[in-house]
Formats: C-alpha cells, sequence, structure tokens
C-alpha cells in the first residue's frame, strides 16, 4: 500500500478534484504482484469515476490476470502529472491508485468502452476483445503527492470529484503563453518576488489562476497568481485572464 509520511498540507476539501484532474494525464505505469512495471496502452477515469485501463491481451498484464484463480490482482496505476513547457523538474503530480484489476465482463465491455472513449478517445479502444484487454481497477486507496505533501483521498470522494474544468485546455493554452506571449508572462512575473540566480517559468493553469515555477540553484518553489474569482469553465478562461492583467498592470503603474 502507498503511504504518506508524516502530516499533509494536501489533507483539504480540494484534494479529491486535484486527484481527478491528474488522473486526466496520459503518463502512467502498471503495477501487478510478481509482474515487472508496465506501461499500459492507456487508461481512464470514467465520468461516474470508474477507473479503466487497456493492456495488451498478450501482455504480462493479461498474463498474470489468466493465471489468478479469481480473475483478479492487486494492482498500483501510477499517473504522473507533467507540466506541457519545458522545466527542469517537469512533474507536477504523482498519483497513485491502487486496488483490484479484473477484466470487464463482455456483457458490460461496449458500455464501459463507450464511457472510456467520452473521456479519452482513443484508437486502442477499436482493439478491445483482439489484440487488447479492457480491464477495471476498483479502488481500495488513492494517494496524491504535490511536490513534498501528499493526502490520502477515499475512493468515495474520489469518484464522485470532477476534474478541474480548465484541465482540457490547459496544455493547449499554456504553451501558446510560453511560447508566443513572453509579454503576458512579464507581467505574470511581477507579482513574483526573485531573488539573484532565480527565474520564474510557467508551470500550470487551472480555475483559480496561474501558477508558476521559480527556479534556483540546487530546487525550485511554485507560486499562483490567482484570478479574481474561481471559473466554473474553460470559456471564462480568456476574460479572467485580461481582468488579471489589467488589475497587474495597474498596480505596476501605481508603484511607477
Amino acid at each position: 500500500m502507498t503511504t504518506c509520511p508524516g502530516p499533509s498540507a494536501l489533507s483539504v476539501a480540494g484534494a479529491p478534484e486535484r486527484a481527478r484532474t491528474a488522473a486526466t494525464r496520459t503518463a502512467a505505469a502498471l503495477c501487478v504482484a510478481g509482474r515487472e512495471p508496465s506501461r499500459p496502452l492507456t487508461h481512464a477515469t470514467t465520468a461516474a469515476g470508474q477507473v479503466l485501463v487497456l493492456v495488451p491481451a498478450d501482455g504480462e498484464v493479461a498474463g498474470a490476470l489468466g493465471a489468478a484463480p479469481d480473475r483478479d490482482v492487486s494492482a498500483l496505476l501510477m499517473v504522473s502529472d507533467r507540466a506541457p513547457v519545458p522545466l527542469r523538474d517537469p512533474v507536477r503530480a504523482t498519483l497513485w491508485l491502487s486496488g483490484w484489476l479484473t477484466p470487464v465482463p463482455e456483457a458490460d465491455r461496449r458500455p464501459a468502452a463507450v464511457a472510456f472513449a467520452e473521456v479519452r478517445p482513443e484508437g486502442a479502444l477499436l482493439d478491445v476483445g483482439t489484440s487488447a484487454l479492457l480491464l477495471r481497477l476498483d479502488l481500495a486507496e488513492v494517494v496524491l503527492r504535490e511536490g513534498a505533501d501528499c493526502a490520502e483521498v477515499s475512493p468515495a470522494d474520489f469518484a464522485a470529484a470532477r476534474p478541474d474544468p480548465v484541465a482540457a485546455v490547459e496544455e493547449r493554452m499554456l504553451q501558446h503563453l510560453d511560447r508566443d506571449h513572453p509579454d503576458v508572462l512579464a507581467v505574470l512575473r511581477s507579482r513574483v518576488p526573485v531573488g539573484p540566480g532565480e527565474t520564474v517559468r510557467p508551470l500550470g493553469i487551472d480555475r483559480f489562476g496561474y501558477r508558476l515555477r521559480v527556479e534556483r540553484p540546487g530546487g525550485h518553489r511554485d507560486v499562483r497568481v490567482p484570478f479574481p474569482s474561481p471559473l466554473s469553465c474553460p470559456g471564462q478562461l480568456r476574460a479572467a485572464t485580461s481582468q488579471l492583467l489589467c488589475a497587474l498592470r495597474a498596480g505596476l503603474t501605481r508603484r511607477d
């Protein structure tokens, strides 16, 4: 089982949402007892909170399930949330989803594949039943780590939560900011105290605001530049950014 060392600053109401947001990321490793860790073909957490995993039908995980008397095995799916822009340390969060892995019954395979495709449409889903095996991970434990802090989230709270509404557009918007708008990034950086040898890079966008990474020799720290109020949908991002930038520029003018 995965455990958190010591008290956690993340044991707050927002942890389930952040865990569901991390679960939307694609980078993952699957660990099954007695087998070498492997990368699944793909994985998804459906809108209802069910964790589904797609693996090769002739792979290690399928072999472990075939050898198990009850056709289920204990497993750990580790999902990495990586920043979509170049950073010295790109991992923003790690999510551990552990429980019991079992094949989706044939009668449930089609609705499960549809629920999977609704949140992550993958071509590999077309191979379910032939070269790919669709599995269900029934959760026993959910652990989210962000930096040095981690929090345990109950499986029920994880299933009931929803990903951050900006998560679906974050990668595109953050890359656009980093590549094409140094002027915007400079205004955002104006709120961040920077010491000698420190540089500021974009780290993330969520419904609460922009996250910036301050890199320094031997480490880093993360800071947030908040929106005036949290967003409820991606369509509000442009207006919220404009409002935030206007406020920051006005603050710069007053200081000048």
